[in-house]
């Protein structure tokens, strides 16, 4: 009997807002493909506005409305990778599963 394999979450969402789903099948598609890259993209992406954010924050006197942008840019740039850390935590063989 082969093992289930879950569905891969996709790294951006379909134009309802809704999750994207990948079936299982060659992970060398290019389906497959494009979403490693922008996981590796969002993932930099990240880095670089953490090490902004650190700059504004450190700074006492950042304008109020810079302080607010880096809020949305750290909130987006968290919802990716949360979404990326799912995704790659639902590929994770299940305990006791696959480990010899």
């Amino acid at each position: 009997m082969e093992a289930f394999t879950a569905l891969r979450l996709l790294p951006w969402l379909s134009a309802e807002g809704k999750p994207c789903f990948l079936a299982p099948g060659d992970s060398g598609g290019f389906v497959s493909r494009l979403a490693d890259e922008t996981e590796a993209r969002q993932l930099a992406d990240g880095l670089d506005v953490l090490g902004g954010a650190r700059r504004v924050l450190d700074d006492p006197l950042s304008p109020n409305a810079e302080v607010r942008y880096t809020a949305i840019r750290l909130t987006e740039c968290l919802a990716d990778v949360l979404r990326v850390a799912e995704s790659r935590g639902r590929r994770l063989p299940a305990a006791g599963h696959g480990a010899s």
